[in-house]
């Protein structure tokens, strides 16, 4: 099976993720994709990051309706900060059957440099790379293992919806209905 996996903290989960799944999908021929929620990303700081639970719990409620995706916490069980190479590692042991692709933003093909031993990524899973505002052109574009796909340049922010939701601003629309749903009745991103 062939399965794209979508790292993130998705802090929340917001329909520009599932546009940019679905595309990959689409364009690359998946069986699946999977949304690999991060407890911890190690090039970002963990300030205003909702419990890893209940973002799983979000990203669980965005892709209930489609059988496409699948929410995953296999980070959850792995040392912190996660590196992308350990869990992919981690994946390949657990599924041997499957082919995985990283499905990750032009800005963060620019910085793939700093990731953990980015060349065995590059040497062992293909990526999938959607266009990010204002990202730098990054070398790694012509690598035979980097495909870029077509999609829209999506400029939804998680920062932007936690700050509508601090404000008492509705995000209908930039969320599906279900995560909306949660968020409200939980009172999350309100501190």
């Amino acid at each position: 099976m062939k399965v794209g996996l979508f790292f993130g903290s998705f802090n929340p989960i917001h329909v520009g993720h599932l546009i940019i799944a679905n595309i990959a999908y689409e364009s690359m021929g998946l069986d699946e994709v999977w949304f690999v929620v991060s407890p911890q990303n190690p090039l970002k700081k963990n300030k205003n990051l909702l419990h890893e639970f209940d973002r799983y719990d979000l990203v669980q409620a965005a892709v209930a309706d489609d059988f496409r995706f699948r929410a995953s916490d296999i980070e959850f069980n792995l040392p912190k900060p996660s590196y992308t190479i350990d869990t992919l590692t981690v994946l390949s042991e657990e599924y041997k059957q499957h082919d995985f692709s990283l499905i990750i933003g032009s800005d963060n093909l620019v910085a793939l440099p700093k990731w953990k031993n980015y060349q065995k990524i590059l040497e062992h899973f293909k990526l999938i790379v959607y266009p990010r505002p204002n990202a730098k052109d990054s070398e790694l574009l012509t690598h035979d293992r980097v495909d870029m796909i077509d999609a829209p340049e999506i400029d939804i922010s998680a920062t932007l919806i936690r700050k509508m939701l601090r404000e008492g601003q509705s995000i209908k629309y930039l969320v599906p209905e279900l995560v909306l749903e949660r968020i409200l009745a939980k009172g999350l991103f309100t501190e």
